[in-house]
């Protein structure tokens, strides 16, 4: 093998990690809106702000009539967790678990909740577990983007539009990058540190029409903690949805949040930022399909994560960690070695704050270090 040159251009932002994810570009920490600061989060003010997160968040996702939006504690963890605690065991449950964290609510059904009707469909790195074999008069629990396997559902046709029970979807690395059939999804999680590139600890948790009526009429045979109660008397506490946080969240984070969606809305809605993190998949594609010895890790190219894009590479574990290590000291990508769960490779955040431009400049960075590790 015959190694190259050092490219003379780096990326501009060599920030690649799949979270917490880059910040936007342009972000600047002086430039939050930080009134709050100091400030009860129950003062008209933090209420003011907590509810303008949840409306501009709902406003930009284009959710439809009836869904909630609401601010609640451990980020995306968090919010699944509530989810599966709060509705849960009403039926049995199908959970689908392919990668890291899927796998991770696996075990909360089947080790914690100790959920004795419940089917586990799983798949190995790289694949998708049968999707056409689940059963939608049983609850639903799925990722919709593997983060850790860069291996997304390819659509929501295998979703059935007249299911029983309920859809529980840990959509954090998809959320303002991929589209979103909201209708077939009748609870969505995220984190703002994901796809727009904010701060920690928070989780975003949207329910439909249907899951409120789970929770409305269901009470768990379980002790559920404050944190994730959601109903009083048999009714949904609607303030959760409003602003009226569970506990104190950090206002600054709040600032950072709102900041983002305000650099969605500026750029021309959701459309705008899934164009953008499409075009840095395409980016990776391009230089991938015309190399040898980088692949990516999902073998069907409808699988294709455009947020956390995961590639392996024809070398050995530890030269991999050499290459990561490489980027890392030339100042060119932070943060890119695969999941410590998954196969050793490369994984790049594609998500909407990372610049195409950024991404295309990578990519003889990579090949580089790989050239140069391997001979």
């Amino acid at each position: 093998m015959t190694s190259i040159n050092k490219p003379s251009q780096k990326p501009a932002n060599p920030n690649f990690s799949s979270g917490p994810c880059s910040k936007r570009p342009g972000y600047d920490v002086n430039k939050l809106q930080i009134d709050t600061l100091g400030r009860s989060h129950r003062s008209s003010l933090g209420k003011e702000v907590l509810s303008r997160a949840c409306a501009l968040t709902k406003t930009l996702l284009q959710l439809p009539e009836g869904y909630r939006v609401g601010i609640v504690p451990g980020s995306d963890t968090g919010a699944v967790e509530m989810a599966m605690w709060s509705m849960l065991g009403e039926r049995g449950v199908d959970v689908l678990g392919w990668e890291s964290f899927g796998k991770g609510w696996v075990t909360d059904i089947t080790k914690q909740l100790k959920l004795e009707d419940t089917r586990i469909l799983e798949a190995d790195y790289g694949l998708l577990p049968d999707l056409d074999s689940v059963d939608f008069k049983r609850d639903v629990v799925f990722t919709w983007n593997g983060t850790t396997s860069g291996v997304k559902v390819p659509n929501a046709d295998w979703i059935d539009d007249n299911r029983e029970g309920l859809t529980i979807c840990d959509a954090t690395s998809a959320v303002f990058a991929m589209d979103m059939p909201w209708e077939k999804l009748d609870v969505i999680t995220y984190s703002w540190q994901k796809v727009l590139g904010g701060e920690g600890a928070h989780g975003m948790l949207i329910l439909g029409p249907r899951a409120v009526e789970r929770l409305e009429n269901y009470t768990p045979p379980w002790p559920l903690p404050k944190l994730f109660r959601m109903t009083k008397n048999g009714k949904l506490v609607e303030g959760i949805f409003k602003g009226a946080t569970i506990n104190t969240p950090s206002m600054l984070a709040v600032a950072d949040y709102i900041d983002a969606l305000e650099w969605v809305e500026g750029l021309g809605g959701l459309d705008a930022v899934i164009a953008r993190s499409h075009a840095n998949l395409q980016a990776v594609e391009a230089f991938v399909d015309a190399q040898d010895w980088i692949h990516f890790l999902p073998q069907d190219v409808n699988t294709r994560s455009n947020t956390s894009i995961c590639l392996t590479l024809d070398a050995t574990d530890e030269q991999v960690k050499k290459i990561v290590k490489l980027l890392d000291q030339e100042g060119v990508a932070y943060d890119i070695g695969a999941y410590r769960d998954a196969p050793a490779g490369i994984r790049i955040w594609g998500g909407a704050t990372v610049d195409a431009a950024d991404v295309a400049l990578l990519m003889p960075w990579i090949e580089w270090a790989y050239k140069t590790v391997t001979d």
